[in-house]
């Protein structure tokens, strides 16, 4: 199968503009996801998308592979499947399989994307697959940068939210709050068909992408990822990500 990467990345971000850049152990945050993603075997290839003229210099001068999309996206989904496509009139082949890496996710581990790839592998009936992760501690179910997820018992999403879910006051040493986590396979005709369908009033509300495809009536795969990551949505993150990234058994490899 053809399956690739692509890391949707903008300068624009409203809670923190410029991320992509910014500074993590001598390299930008973007490029840290670029090359751990690079790591996983299964992928064919990896891409960055971008709209910014920064971003795409950075990678032109270090040798990462680039694609120009417009600057009219509003969701990364959007700009991944312009990019696919552009790749695949470059390349003359057709892509099965796009894993949309986001581009806060610099802690990536390369079994990750082979994590969530598994169900779509084992199974064609599954369109698209979500990570998800153990919450730790009550301030992050409180976050709302955090998108909790709760599935039923075959692991097919039943809601997303950026509140607590289940209730906290429920909560006992025998239940598990869980987040999303950005690693996204999509079967190639499904992204398409995600982003011509009309957003919908939970999606809305959550500000939470993956509830148009529940709202829709198309399921979520979550797979349930061990590897102990933080993603970038503050200053205050960026500062924590560097402290943790210095023992990180990957650097040394890029």
């Amino acid at each position: 199968m053809n399956i690739i990467g692509i890391i949707p990345a903008r300068m624009g971000s409203s809670r923190f503009p410029g991320k992509p850049l910014k500074n993590i152990l001598g390299k930008p945050m973007v490029a840290h996801v670029y090359h751990r993603s690079k790591m996983s075997n299964i992928l064919n290839n990896v891409y960055i998308a971008t709209c910014d003229k920064e971003i795409e210099d950075y990678c032109l001068r270090n040798d990462l592979n680039v694609v120009m999309t417009s600057k009219k996206h509003k969701r990364a989904s959007d700009r991944t499947a312009e990019a696919m496509l552009k790749i695949e009139k470059k390349l003359n082949k057709r892509i099965d399989i796009v894993v949309m890496i986001q581009g806060d996710e610099p802690m990536i581990w390369p079994q990750m994307i082979k994590e969530s790839l598994k169900p779509m592998l084992l199974d064609k009936s599954i369109r698209v697959v979500n990570l998800m992760a153990e919450l730790k501690s009550p301030g992050e179910c409180r976050d709302i940068n955090e998108v909790k997820v709760v599935t039923d018992l075959s692991n097919f999403a039943l809601y997303f939210s950026r509140e607590p879910i289940p209730n906290v006051r429920a909560r006992n040493k025998a239940s598990v709050t869980y987040k999303q986590v950005c690693v996204i396979p999509f079967r190639r005709d499904f992204l398409i068909k995600f982003n011509r369908l009309s957003p919908t009033p939970l999606e809305i509300a959550e500000s939470v992408d993956m509830l148009r495809i529940l709202e829709h009536g198309y399921k979520v795969k979550m797979v349930l990822t061990h590897f102990d990551t933080c993603s970038v949505d503050t200053p205050e993150d960026l500062r924590q990500v560097g402290k943790l990234m210095k023992k990180d058994p990957w650097i040394k490899k890029y």
